[in-house]
């Protein structure tokens, strides 16, 4: 491997962690100053590597770097510790900070990282654009590709957002027991629309989707690994991702058009991830509640078994209707709707459709589509075309046409 493609490597794994290790320790109002440092560290590397090679202990050394960045950033402006640094700080800050950093550390500065980024006085599309570009070191590019926007939006809603953070003299800390329970659904909700953004055929890149789904899973793996976060819905959330996740290379076709889960092949299906879905499940199962994430695990729990498994679709029924109780929206009555049909067949699950006022969609006309495929395929082609009226991406496209494929 060249060094370019070693220091790119070690800037995706690392460069999160230093911020948060930085932000820890001269505080949240350092986080400019602290990406500006982790850029600047890596920039030294690119050119004292090529000199001198890539030390033993890369990590390390970077670590060490941008310790001594920060100093000096910290003693030359001074200016701005005395308007920005707050009075807590300005005591128990020296005019340069002596640290050793260890592993339970940095994951320690990432846990609260999250808590902060994700503190109810930033609007959720905020919250999430800062997760993005903090804890996952997405570029201003990556996250307005993740929005569908452009760069400039993105870039004035993460100003905006640190300002706040800023503005509310909020620490880089836990927080407190009282606000613990609030403040980690903040997180995993987070966490959670982060993954279905990638998860989704929203007209992204495939890498981009991909990282997007994985990030979700690492991050969601650091709460595990902290007592202070040890909660059920935490392990719901994971083995929901792992189960998600184990299918993705399996909903993608040649062309990048979704494959819908009855025409997926289950050879495609990730092993690796399904057992750890199931792991997190067995830990969430111990202490079952009654929640969206313990729903939705269910739901993908019960999706990674083959077709046959008895009473799997009556099963996934019966979740869907009880997350219905919890969160009503179309999408989860037309979800609903289609593990009638796989249940109970498409005449019910047509008596079912008919019996609710939903929103006309894509999704909703390719679902009549496929519920009218056998009874009447001419009315299901009708559906067909209906649906393609809607879609939003030439991969939705594409999907809807090789279900029409099917009728000839």
């Amino acid at each position: 491997m060249d060094i370019s493609n070693r220091i790119a490597g070690l800037y995706k794994t690392e460069a999160s962690k230093m911020i948060s290790v930085l932000c820890k320790y001269y505080g949240i109002q350092f986080l400019d100053n602290a990406e500006e440092i982790v850029n600047d560290t890596f920039l030294t590397a690119s050119e004292d590597w090529v000199k001198k090679g890539i030390p033993n202990n890369p990590i390390p050394w970077l670590y060490s770097v941008a310790k001594n960045k920060a100093n000096n950033r910290y003693k030359r402006d001074k200016i701005h510790h005395q308007k920005v640094i707050d009075h807590y700080l300005q005591e128990t800050v020296s005019s340069e900070m002596d640290f050793d950093i260890v592993m339970e550390e940095v994951i320690d500065s990432q846990l609260m990282m999250m808590f902060v980024l994700s503190h109810p006085s930033i609007p959720m599309e905020s919250q999430i654009g800062l997760a993005l570009r903090i804890l996952c070191g997405f570029t201003i590019d990556e996250i307005a590709k993740t929005f569908l926007t452009n760069k400039e939006t993105i870039s004035k809603r993460l100003y905006r957002a640190k300002e706040v953070l800023r503005e509310n003299g909020i620490s880089l800390e836990y927080p407190t027991s009282d606000e613990f329970q609030n403040r980690l659904q903040s997180v995993l909700r987070t966490l959670y629309l982060i993954f279905n953004k990638g998860y989704s055929m929203e007209g992204l890149e495939t890498e981009i989707r991909k990282s997007l789904c994985l990030e979700s899973i690492h991050l969601c793996s650091l709460l595990v690994k902290t007592k202070i976060s040890i909660h059920s819905d935490v392990y719901a959330l994971l083995s929901l991702f792992c189960f998600q996740y184990s299918r993705f290379d399996a909903r993608l076709g040649e062309e990048g058009e979704m494959i819908l889960y009855e025409d997926q092949k289950r050879e495609f299906w990730n092993l690796e991830f399904i057992q750890k879905g199931k792991y997190f499940y067995h830990l969430m199962s111990q202490n079952p509640m009654f929640s969206k994430f313990h729903l939705e695990a269910n739901i993908a729990f019960w999706h990674s078994f083959p077709e046959g498994t008895n009473g799997k679709w009556q099963s996934i029924c019966e979740l869907y209707s009880a997350l219905l109780f919890i969160e009503s929206s179309s999408l989860i009555q037309l979800n609903r709707i289609y593990a009638v049909y796989r249940a109970y067949g498409n005449k019910e699950a047509i008596e079912e459709l008919g019996k609710l006022a939903l929103p006309k969609s894509s999704y909703y006309f390719s679902l009549l589509g496929e519920l009218y495929s056998e009874l009447d395929p001419l009315q299901s082609k009708e559906y067909f075309m209906e649906a393609i009226s809607y879609v939003s991406s030439p991969q939705e496209m594409n999907s809807i046409q090789n279900r029409m494929k099917k009728l000839l």
